[in-house]
């Protein structure tokens, strides 16, 4: 469904059109077939004109769940249809239908299931289905098969947009410190010099043991530090803690910078560099700043949060607002879980949208107000595009460029359109309204665009580039080895000197840590700052584990790790250390792990400054500009910045490194496979089962997936990748689904007085249904409520019967097996599963096989 809509339009309008034709309904001949017609295999399609004689190559039929496909025999407009394929009542029923130009008769080869089909017509080789003739929104029809036979509800489907769900020598080993070196010292030197008595602070002794004293003082202090820093329990710098928890495999995050997305609103087409700063409002700003001027020095001074955008954009005018488009119809909205929806198109100023967009959906009017003030906030949601018609198109023109795509029209009306469609991650968190009727207190008005699209969207992430900063140069050694004495004292021997410590320390803080992600491109995997080709989602989604810090030494030419344990001896890569402070210090190689820096050789360096939450800005908080760029009106932030994360604490890290390196990264046991199953994302439980299979023992790991979906092939391949991992040398592995168990029950309902049994019992056939209810709950027979070998137990059956409104009493008078008769399980009052076992119950017309809910009910009215 494209969008649903409260006030269609669109049948009566194409009516009253001259030439354009469509479907008006269909009619599934059942109960009034006339006699030896086979019932429910011949359908009535109405048209709002006449029509041309269409033959089955014109008519496809989809949809269906257990019979699938629904073939046409043949398919006649009703005063065409040759007396060979009609019985004589048939004949006769056929003449009589009035207006039977208008008809188009459809037999099929099967009377379908329960489930809804539709009809659509499609042009052959013999008749075009011209869009100046035939109207493209009527030319499809859902329908049932099975809509005559007896239900207790109304067939009419309830299409609402409901909100969702709402850290040696005998010495005194006790003297530690200045005082009691000093008096270790005197005490040594009345035994050495008895006859030195002198005690005066300015008598040269005095002096020089005092001086010794304060060196011993500070000498014990980097001991006791020493000491302190060598264990992860004592140890107060973040590089000490740090360096023990990779000991055990665990790694110490920095923290991340934050992420948003930018509106950027052009008067004229433009392109917008990497790397361009955003800044929050500042009092008596302007919008835009020419970078390096002193307006942009003093704002600087002010402190503002720094966006930079992460990559170059294609600005245009004509993106700053777009607009949906409802076919003419009123009162419409983008439902929850939508994935596609339809804009306007200006034919003098053309929308030039393609795959790998990002669009904001914003709310920007009060759906019951028309007021702009009264616009929900929280209405705003980015998504990227997948799919759009007509796309864009590149053209090479000494650098490329890109125009608009074929115009496409609504036959209607003749308005220019686009359609696309979006990522399924980005689907619609909450409906959006796309047109209203004000209440009655501001005039029942009816208000357009409460909902629009934002284009020239940019994600920019926390940070500020600072100037090239000089770190120095790496110093010459100065110090070398103790000789140790040796038998030929001819020989000479130069001691090689200790190569020189060089540990810069950058000037400014904190360093921004980017979230990176790694893509496979060809047989390459390269580090971006987010998949352009994932969902608008999924730009907020990394590890903090492939966070790195926002930094490059000497034009780019030594790049960041977060360690160099996998740095060969020529690989050109340093460590960013942050201590508690913020203050930054480098770590180079030892030309072991990473290429120890030559000596003499000069440093400078290029960094960013920004991390953590200070970054989690609010919506509309962003409103400067730093460019030259003429064509720039205005820069926002519609939705809040998100991501950006404090660096993990000491308390943390001692508390989750000891027990870390306990993860299991292999499977032995079936229990293992099972727990390193369940670690995929999609899997809510697994188990495991080895068998011989003639040459070799193999895991067969079962599934249960989340939300009840089947594994498929697809899945299955995809768990094999997840587990190739950890398999044991000699086992095989294999992926199959659980073994449900269908049950049957029934329960006998005490209906309330003044309240409908219909009602009721619609309301009890929700609570146990296994699907999501409107309000965001689960049923009570939603697969994510039962996994393997889990009994069913009675009592939350009953309990979940009585808390439906209109239930007087409730009791189960068959709970079973499907197919087995069984009263044990009644009795006792739970149902035994096995290992492998999961219950299911759909109570599904298609399915019967899948389990069986009877209601009867009795009382209320």
């Amino acid at each position: 469904m494209l969008h649903f809509c409260c006030d269609q339009r669109r049948r009566d309008t194409v009516r009253a059109h001259p030439t354009l034709n469509g479907i008006d309904y269909l009619e599934v001949l059942d109960q009034d077939a006339p006699v030896g017609s086979p019932r429910q295999r011949s359908l009535l399609v109405r048209w709002l004109k006449a029509i041309p004689e269409f033959t089955r190559e014109n008519v496809q039929l989809e949809g269906g769940e257990r019979i699938t496909p629904v073939r046409v025999v043949w398919a006649y407009r009703a005063d065409r249809i040759p007396a060979t394929e009609l019985t004589p009542p048939e004949q006769a029923f056929f003449a009589a239908l009035p207006e039977a130009d208008r008809v188009l008769v459809v037999r099929t080869d099967s009377t379908g299931d329960f489930s809804t089909y539709r009809l659509s017509l499609r042009a052959s080789e013999a008749i075009l289905i011209p869009r100046d003739r035939f109207d493209p929104r009527l030319l499809a029809v859902d329908f049932s098969f099975k809509v005559e036979c007896p239900s207790e509800f109304d067939c009419q489907r309830d299409r609402l947009c409901p909100p969702g769900p709402q850290p040696q020598p005998e010495l005194d080993y006790l003297a530690k410190d200045y005082t009691s070196f000093r008096q270790l010292m005197l005490d040594r030197m009345a035994v050495l010099l008895p006859q030195w008595k002198e005690r005066n602070p300015a008598d040269i002794g005095i002096t020089l043991v005092e001086l010794l004293a304060y060196v011993g003082d500070h000498l014990s202090y980097q001991q006791d530090v020493i000491a302190t820093e060598a264990y992860l329990g004592t140890a107060q710098r973040r590089t000490s803690v740090r360096r023990h928890a990779r000991l055990v495999d665990y790694v110490m995050h920095d923290g991340c910078n934050a992420r948003v997305w930018v509106q950027v609103q052009v008067s004229q087409d433009t392109l917008l560099p990497s790397s361009t700063q955003v800044l929050t409002r500042v009092e008596g700003a302007t919008e835009k700043i020419v970078p390096g001027s002193t307006a942009y020095q003093r704002i600087l001074a002010q402190r503002p949060e720094v966006f930079e955008t992460l990559h170059e954009s294609l600005l245009l005018a004509a993106h700053n607002q777009l607009f949906f488009y409802t076919w003419g119809d009123r009162d419409c909205c983008l439902p929850r879980g939508a994935t596609r929806a339809t804009l306007r198109d200006d034919p003098a100023q053309r929308l030039q949208l393609r795959a790998g967009d990002v669009l904001i959906l914003i709310e920007t009017k009060g759906s019951e107000t028309g007021a702009e003030a009264d616009a929900d906030r929280t209405h705003r949601h980015a998504v990227r595009l997948t799919r759009v018609e007509p796309a864009a198109i590149q053209v090479v023109d000494g650098r490329p460029t890109w125009t608009a795509g074929p115009l496409l029209t609504d036959p209607l009306t003749g308005t220019a359109i686009v359609e696309i469609e979006w990522h399924r991650d980005d689907a619609l968190p909450v409906p959006f309204c796309i047109s209203a009727t004000t209440d009655a207190d501001y005039g029942q008005q009816f208000v357009q665009d409460v909902s629009v699209a934002l284009g020239n969207i940019v994600l920019a992430d926390h940070g500020q580039t600072l100037p090239v900063e000089e770190l120095g140069q790496v110093p010459e050694p100065i110090l070398f080895p103790a000789l140790v004495s040796i038998e030929d004292r001819c020989q000479k021997s130069t001691p090689e000197p200790i190569p020189p410590r060089f540990n810069p320390h950058l000037q400014e803080a904190p360093l921004t840590q980017a979230a990176t992600v790694t893509k496979e491109i060809g047989d390459r995997a390269v580090r971006l700052p987010f998949d352009p080709d994932a969902s608008a989602t999924a730009a907020f989604q990394w590890s903090l584990r492939d966070a790195l810090p926002a930094l490059t030494l000497n034009n780019g030419t030594w790049f960041p790790q977060r360690d160099l344990l996998s740095s060969n001896q020529f690989d050109l890569n340093f460590v960013a250390e942050v201590e508690a402070n913020g203050q930054t210090s480098l770590r180079f190689g030892d030309d072991r792990h990473g290429l120890r820096p030559n000596v003499g050789t000069l440093f400078t360096a290029v960094y960013r400054v920004g991390n953590g939450v200070a970054g989690n800005i609010g919506a509309e908080a962003l409103a400067h500009i730093v460019t030259g760029d003429g064509a720039i009106d205005r820069v926002w932030n519609p939705l809040p910045a998100r991501g950006g994360i404090q660096p993990e604490s000491i308390a943390a890290v001692r508390q989750q490194a000891p027990t870390a390196f306990r993860t299991q990264e292999r499977a032995v046991t079936a229990d293992d496979y099972a727990r390193v199953a369940e670690r995929h994302p999609q899997v809510q439980r697994a188990a495991a089962t080895f068998r011989w299979t003639g040459s070799w023992r193999t895991v067969f790991v079962t599934v249960d997936r989340l939300g009840g979906l089947p594994v498929d092939a697809a899945f299955k391949r995809e768990m094999l990748r997840h587990l190739e991992r950890y398999r044991m040398a000699g086992y095989d592995l294999a992926v199959d689904a659980p073994r449900f168990v269908s049950l049957e029950m029934e329960m006998q309902v005490c209906v309330k007085p003044n309240y409908f049994r219909s009602d009721v019992k619609a309301a009890l056939l929700q609570v146990f249904s296994n699907r999501i209810l409107p309000d965001g709950r689960r049923g009570v027979f939603h697969p994510d409520h039962f996994t393997f070998g889990q009994p069913v137990y009675l009592s939350p059956l009953y309990a979940a019967a009585q808390a439906v409104a209109g239930v007087e009493s409730a009791t189960i008078t068959l709970f079973q097996r499907q197919g087995t008769p069984d009263n044990d399980a009644l009795e006792r009052g739970w149902l035994e599963l096995g290992r492998l076992e999961i219950a299911r119950l759909d109570n599904d017309p298609n399915f019967r096989e899948r389990g069986v809910l009877q209601l009867r009910l009795g009382g209320g009215k």
